[in-house]
C-alpha cells in the first residue's frame, strides 16, 4: 500500500478533497497538521488513515517526531504535500530527510528565488521580466535609471504577493528603503501587461495530463495592497503561444507528478508573452474546483489515480467559462448575496466564506460562476460587484 503524508490537511478547506480522492485510490493517508481532530471536517477524519497533531508547524523537531511515528506504524513515506506555497521549503526538507520522492531542499531555490526562476526561463529561450538583486538605494536607483519607473520590488523568495510593491518614482523609492524588510529583495521592471498562467498537472514522468489558462483582471499585488476585488477566469480554447511557452517551462523546471502554475504577462501594447514566475502547486483559494466545474471532471481525483499509479492519460473537455468572483466586506454592493443565489441558479456552482487569512487577496465571500458564453460571464461578473456607491 501507498504511504501518502498529507501536511496541513485541513487549509485551505477545500484541500481535503486530496485526501478524499487518495483514500478512494486506496492509499493509506496520514495526516499531519496543527488542528485538533475535533475541528478537522468529518469528510477529512473519514479520509485519513491516521493524524498526527503538532503543536506548531513551523517547530520542525515535532515535526520529524511526526514523521518518525508514521514511519515506524506505517513503514516507509511514498509521498507528502501540502499543495500550499507556503510549506514548500518545509515539504522538501522533509522529502530530503525521510528520502521521499519529490522536490527536494537542493531543488528549492529553483522554484522559490525569482532570479532562479529567471535563468531557468531564460535557458528555455522564453523572454523574461527583467531584474536584479537590489542590497541598496543605489543600486536600486541605477536600475530605475535603465528600466525607468514605475518598478517593482518584491522578496526574492515570497509566498504570493506578500511586501511586493510598486515604486512609481524616487521619493517612493527612497521611503521603501527606509522601510525595507531585512530579507532579501528583487527588483524588476514594471510590465504594461495582463497576467495570463498556464496551469495544470503533470504526470510521473513529467507529461502533462491537464492544462488550462487563467486570465488575472488584476495583479494580486494590486489586489492585495489596495484591497480591492479578487476577479480571474479560465479560457474554453487555449491560445497556441502560452500552450508552447508553457510546454518549454515545464521542461526548463524538469516538473514531475504536480500541479503547476506558471505566469506570464501578455503586454497590453504587442501581445507579447513574458515570462514572470512558476509556482510549483494549484492555484490558491477555489482554482482547483474551477477546474473540475470548467470541464465537469474531478482533478482531486485525478491527482490521486496519478499518485497511485493507476491512472496513465486524462481524457477531457473544457465545457464552459468559468471565474472566480470575490466579494469584500468593506464595499457596499447593489445586490444581496440572495439576489446573486436568485439570479443565478445554475450558473452559481459554488459560493463560500473564506477564512479571514486569505481574505486580502481571495475576499471575504467567493463565487464560482459558470456560462458557455464569455459575454454572459461577464455580464453576471459586473451583477455581483455592482456598488451602490
Amino acid at each position: 500500500m501507498i504511504n501518502f503524508v498529507h501536511f496541513s490537511p485541513h487549509f485551505p478547506p477545500n484541500f481535503k478533497h486530496f485526501s478524499r480522492a487518495l483514500k478512494a485510490e486506496g492509499v493509506c493517508v496520514l495526516g499531519l497538521g496543527d488542528a485538533a481532530w475535533e475541528q478537522l471536517d468529518p469528510l477529512l477524519q473519514n479520509s485519513l488513515t491516521d493524524y498526527y497533531r503538532v503543536d506548531d508547524m513551523h517547530n520542525y523537531p515535532q515535526l520529524i517526531k511526526a514523521m518518525g511515528y508514521f514511519t515506524h506504524m506505517y513503514g516507509k513515506i511514498d509521498g507528502l504535500d501540502s499543495h500550499n506555497e507556503y510549506w514548500l521549503e518545509t515539504e522538501a526538507r522533509l522529502r530530503t530527510d525521510f528520502n521521499i520522492t519529490g522536490i527536494k531542499t537542493a531543488d528549492i531555490d529553483m522554484i522559490r528565488k525569482k532570479s532562479a526562476m529567471k535563468n531557468r526561463f531564460r535557458e528555455a529561450g522564453l523572454k523574461v521580466v527583467e531584474g536584479e538583486h537590489v542590497t541598496d538605494f543605489i543600486k536600486a536607483k541605477k536600475f530605475t535609471q535603465l528600466n525607468g519607473y514605475p518598478a517593482i520590488v518584491k522578496p526574492d523568495s515570497g509566498v504570493g504577493a506578500a511586501d511586493t510593491y510598486k515604486i512609481n518614482n524616487e521619493t517612493e523609492l527612497h521611503y521603501f528603503f527606509d522601510k525595507k524588510p531585512s530579507v532579501p529583495y528583487f527588483i524588476e521592471q514594471f510590465i504594461d501587461g495582463t497576467i495570463q498562467s498556464f496551469d495544470g498537472l503533470v504526470d510521473l514522468e513529467g507529461n502533462l495530463l491537464f492544462h488550462t489558462v487563467n486570465v488575472n483582471n488584476d495583479g494580486v499585488m494590486e489586489v492585495v495592497n489596495n484591497d480591492i476585488h479578487t476577479f480571474y477566469y479560465s479560457l474554453k480554447t487555449i491560445p497556441d503561444d502560452i500552450f508552447e511557452a508553457g510546454q518549454k517551462a515545464l521542461k526548463a523546471f524538469n516538473l514531475k507528478g504536480r500541479f503547476f502554475h506558471i505566469e506570464f504577462f501578455r503586454t497590453h501594447q504587442t501581445n507579447e508573452l513574458i515570462a514572470l514566475e512558476v509556482n510549483m502547486r494549484p492555484p490558491g483559494g477555489y482554482t482547483m474546483d474551477m477546474y473540475n466545474f470548467a470541464c465537469d471532471a474531478d482533478l482531486y481525483q485525478v491527482w490521486a489515480g496519478m499518485i497511485a499509479k493507476r491512472l496513465s492519460h486524462f481524457n477531457y473537455s473544457r465545457k464552459y467559462h468559468i471565474a472566480y468572483v470575490s466579494r469584500k466586506n468593506h464595499y457596499a454592493y447593489e445586490h444581496s448575496h440572495l439576489q446573486i443565489l436568485t439570479a443565478f441558479p445554475d450558473e452559481l456552482v459554488l459560493h463560500a466564506e473564506l477564512p479571514e487569512i486569505m481574505s486580502r487577496a481571495m475576499g471575504n465571500h467567493g463565487y464560482l460562476i459558470r456560462h458557455e458564453s464569455f459575454e454572459k460571464l461577464m455580464e453576471m461578473q459586473r451583477f455581483i460587484h455592482e456598488t451602490n456607491n
